[in-house]
């Protein structure tokens, strides 16, 4: 193994002066024997590598600033556009989920809020049939209290009788 440095794709394509689609695609062809993948860094690539790939160092164009020139490029750039539509679209569909997410929230706060309305009402018509039952068990000034019945007894409109006393005379009856 070489004493020179192994670069990540995005370092090996602004050293060589093109896109990482570039190094991703000769990584992919086989053309990076020795390339090996960093579970923090990603793909390494020896700088090695990359020489004897035909690929310059320091090459005088950054890839991500100035297009490179060449029948590369116009792959590389077709392949870019690729990848942006593909994200656009993940991207869409994503938006388009999440607004059916939130439509779907808002039906439900609705219909909760219905249910709600109709329980509230529900509970306001018991309340007013319990105070009307409480008022009419309630006296009222022009209305009289109302004696509990005793069975067997007659009931009457008319006043009870006045008592009276013994010697108050029996009348002319007697005697």
């Amino acid at each position: 193994m070489s004493s020179r440095p192994m670069l990540n794709q995005r370092e090996a394509a602004a050293a060589c002066g093109v896109s990482r689609t570039t190094i991703r695609r000769r990584r992919e062809a086989g053309d990076l024997p020795n390339a090996v993948q960093d579970d923090v860094r990603g793909w390494l690539i020896p700088v090695d590598d990359l020489l004897a790939a035909g690929l310059r160092l320091h090459a005088p164009t950054a890839p991500d600033k100035t297009a490179p020139a060449g029948p590369d490029a116009d792959v590389d750039q077709e392949h870019d556009a690729a990848e942006l539509r593909a994200e656009l679209e993940r991207v869409r569909h994503e938006h388009a989920l999440a607004v059916a997410e939130a439509e779907h929230g808002r039906q439900l706060a609705e219909a909760e809020a219905k249910h709600l309305r109709a329980e509230l009402a529900a509970r306001a018509d018991h309340i007013a049939d319990l105070q009307r039952t409480l008022k009419a068990l309630m006296p009222s000034p022009e209305r009289p209290i109302l004696q509990p019945s005793v069975p067997g007894q007659a009931q009457s409109n008319d006043p009870p009788p006045v008592p009276t006393s013994p010697d108050a005379g029996a009348g002319p009856a007697a005697g």
